[in-house]
């Protein structure tokens, strides 16, 4: 028999192994043609107008290669060692590794490159659809058509010729190592039953959770205060990144056999059929797989995580517009307000208008702050705000003496948090004057411009403000002391109003809240999608990954299957423990993996918009739905394994 029938026929009689590792490469292949297409796409220039657009496309590029990587050089080991009786029995006839080497190879190639050529029109059928995709995030109105890019398909080419190089070397120092008995060893190789858990295995799986609990802890305390510098902030969350995953790690490696050991002898020894088969995959595989779930549990934690703040960025988008532009239109110079007001009236476009005087002035809040003023970022005690009197402020009356703070944002009670009521005081510039604080408001009246990127906007009496006025402080003052606000009173006219906006904006001097809410979204839109397309990769590559090494312990353990159903079990007994055993395998990291990325989000999510609550649970049950699939998967073949097992 020549070496090509003997290859031919390999093919033919391997291709239920085979498949798995085709999925592999066609999935790999047409994700990352169908990104990096993106990147020569004529009608993405708009999206990558921006040095960070680009470089953002560039990045994930490069860590979409890791990933995929990682994946097809896993799908290929459980690929050889499935071939680990076939190897040995070549190697039994008389064939040398070299040869044997070689017939693997040659069948690699045609494999290998014949997945390419699948995946790279796989990837060309959808790139449009990813294209849409980012389009609709971003709110770009554009065109799309099916384009193939030459430079995508050179640049996928030579990554996975790099990808399929490695596999090479893999499978060579595989075969090279393997003596004929470890070969004929390597698919029903079991690890080494524990009778008891030991000591140090108790002490692991402690530390593992301490080590957990104090990286939750320090995560909720790290925007508290307590860390005022970057090498504070630094420390810290490098402290809870080391802490969580080395935690993690030991708490596979130890409390999941701990705990698994207990209920096994709480019920002394006799367990039923469900909770062998479940228990026993616990206690002897999960601890081999420690290592494994780790990096499973972290890069589904950074998915959630990472998607979590995007989404709530994304989401908060007009929200945060609103924060900083405090009308539809918001303007500074008279001249320029009264020729828009009188394009608005020659268009037939209803509106209602305020003129806000704004002064600057200096602000001692140390008696209404929470927490230590020694350990807050700017000085309470020196803090300049924006000063409206309340004659000008619809539904707000102060009372002589008192003052009221509005517009007071999620991200400035985080660093620095005011208390309900209190004594401040002002300074002009020749007296100081004591006030009564008497609340708190979250509208914002001025734009950022005015409140120096976010600070609250101070609403005092009408005579006070005058008094303010007259001896105010000239190295305070802003470059305009007068707002104007424009808001529409038909929100439909929108889009026709921001027209004749722009060809009176023509030095960027005003600002639009359509145009700040648009450059919100399309900013965070962006961010959202290359990390919503690396989280999807993670969550596919990582159930793939799950999936695939279930199907090799089921394959391992069909002898077992064999002999509980001559013992009389049937199959819905074994299918039940399936169910179970599974339960544990996909439900232990993605629990964890939500846990870790919870307290992560929780930790900092004000940084990136004022709504946290929605976008993490829509995530959270996403991620979690299509996980699951992977589990269901799982389940189906261990269906399958149970009936092939008489």
């Amino acid at each position: 028999m020549s070496i090509n029938q003997l290859i031919f026929r390999n093919l033919k009689k391997n291709i239920r192994n085979y498949y798995l590792y085709v999925f592999a490469l066609i999935f790999s292949v047409a994700l990352y043609f169908a990104f990096v297409t993106l990147q020569y796409d004529p009608a993405i220039d708009e999206v990558k107008a921006s040095i960070k657009g680009a470089a953002a496309l560039k990045a994930a590029s490069i860590l979409l290669v890791a990933v995929v990587a990682v994946f097809i050089l896993y799908a290929n080991t459980i690929f050889i060692k499935r071939r680990s009786k076939e190897i040995g029995l070549f190697q039994l006839i008389g064939m040398r590794k070299q040869k044997i080497f070689r017939i693997l190879s040659l069948e690699n190639v045609m494999l290998y490159f014949g997945s390419l050529v699948i995946g790279v029109f796989a990837g060309f059928s959808i790139s449009k659809l990813v294209l849409m995709t980012l389009f609709k995030i971003v709110d770009v109105q554009a065109e799309t058509e099916l384009n193939f890019s030459g430079e995508a398909l050179v640049q996928t080419v030579i990554v996975f010729c790099g990808i399929y190089l490695l596999v090479m070397v893999m499978n060579y120092t595989f075969i090279k190592k393997q003596s004929i008995l470890s070969l004929f060893k390597a698919t029903s190789a079991t690890e080494d039953k524990v009778k008891r858990i030991s000591v140090f295995q108790m002490i692991i799986g402690l530390l593992g959770i301490l080590f957990i609990l104090s990286g939750y802890y320090i995560s909720t305390e790290l925007f508290s205060g307590k860390f005022k510098t970057i090498d504070e902030l630094f420390y810290a969350m490098s402290f809870i990144l080391g802490t969580v995953i080395i935690g993690t790690y030991f708490f596979y490696k130890g409390s999941v056999s701990f705990v698994s050991n207990i209920i096994r002898k709480s019920k002394g020894g006799y367990l039923n059929i469900y909770e062998v088969l479940s228990l026993s995959s616990i206690m002897f595989r999960l601890k081999s797989n420690a290592l494994l779930l780790t990096i499973i549990t972290t890069v589904t934690a950074l998915a959630i995580g990472l998607l979590s703040l995007c989404y709530i960025s994304y989401y908060s988008a007009e929200k945060a517009a609103e924060q900083n532009v405090a009308a539809d239109f918001a303007m500074t110079n008279q001249k320029d307000a009264k020729r828009f007001e009188q394009l608005l009236d020659e268009n037939n476009i209803p509106y209602s208008k305020k003129e806000i005087h704004v002064i600057q002035a200096t602000f001692n809040l140390e008696q209404v702050v929470e927490g230590d003023p020694e350990n807050m970022a700017g000085d309470p005690g020196k803090l300049p705000l924006a000063v409206v009197s309340d004659a000008q402020i619809d539904g707000i009356d102060v009372h002589k003496g008192d003052v009221i703070f509005s517009g007071y944002t999620d991200l400035l009670q985080k660093f620095m948090a005011l208390k309900e009521t209190g004594a401040v005081k002002v300074k002009s510039r020749h007296e100081t004057i004591p006030l009564n604080y008497i609340g708190l408001r979250k509208e914002s009246l001025l734009s950022f411009n005015f409140t120096s990127g976010g600070l609250p906007v101070a609403v005092v009496d009408d005579a006070l403000f005058k008094r303010l006025s007259q001896d105010k402080d000239p190295k305070l003052q802003q470059k305009s002391s007068l707002f104007y606000g424009i808001n529409l009173k038909d929100e439909d006219q929108i889009q026709q109003a921001n027209e004749l906006f722009a060809t009176v904006n023509q030095n960027d001097q005003h600002l639009s809240l359509l145009d700040a809410s648009t450059a919100q979204k399309s900013l965070f839109g962006l961010a959202m999608f290359i990390v919503g397309f690396l989280g999807l990769t993670f969550l596919i590559t990582s159930g793939c990954i799950l999936y695939f090494k279930q199907m090799d312990e089921s394959e391992d353990e069909k002898p077992n299957y064999t002999i509980l159903r001559k013992l009389g079990f049937t199959r819905g007994d074994l299918l039940k423990g399936i169910r179970i055993k599974q339960m544990y395998n996909f439900g232990i990291p993605l629990v964890i993996g939500l846990s870790h990325s919870y307290f992560a989000v929780q930790s900092g999510w004000f940084l990136f918009g004022a709504e946290v609550r929605t976008p993490m649970i829509i995530v959270m049950v996403l991620y979690t739905v299509l996980y699951s699939i992977f589990g269901l998967l799982s389940v189906l073949y261990g269906k399958k394994v149970i009936k092939s097992a008489l």
